[in-house]
């Protein structure tokens, strides 16, 4: 049975954040992480991530994946987050609207960087981020019985 300590899961809720997917070594207690290939097309793997990558393929239940969110589970989160905390009407309404444009993530970071819930948003974030992990850890879990 896999279990994460809050240390781990913030290690990896960091690297979700900045674009990475991540696999947690069950036998070693180790935390692996590489740029998503489907965000990084022209991103060479270095040996070192190449191995790692033969060892999962090899060995796929000594490692538990760990990836971001969908865009719909991001795009919620934001609209959470707006109906959850964001109190003046005028940039709620912003941030409504930022959500509808082609890229809504750029948008909404945009209009909260300049706010006075830049930190509140971060902290939102990542507590969301926090759940995601532990989701995908009950989920693994779930799979493993």
């Amino acid at each position: 049975m896999l279990s994460l300590t809050e240390k781990e899961i913030d290690l990896i809720s960091t690297q979700l954040l900045k674009g990475m997917i991540c696999f947690y070594q069950i036998d070693k207690k180790r935390i692996h992480h590489m740029p998503d290939d489907e965000d990084y097309y022209n991103y060479d793997l270095t040996p070192d991530e190449e191995d790692i990558l033969d060892e999962i393929e090899e060995n796929p239940d000594n490692y538990a994946e760990f990836t971001q969110m969908e865009p719909a589970q991001e795009h919620q989160m934001m609209q959470d987050f707006i109906d959850r905390r964001v109190k003046e009407k005028n940039l709620a309404d912003d941030l409504v609207s930022s959500l509808t444009k082609p890229k809504a993530n750029t948008a909404f970071k945009f209009l909260i960087e300049d706010s006075k819930y830049k930190k509140e948003w971060v902290e939102f974030r990542t507590e969301k981020y926090h759940d995601w992990i532990k989701e995908q850890v009950d989920s693994f879990n779930y799979t493993e019985e």
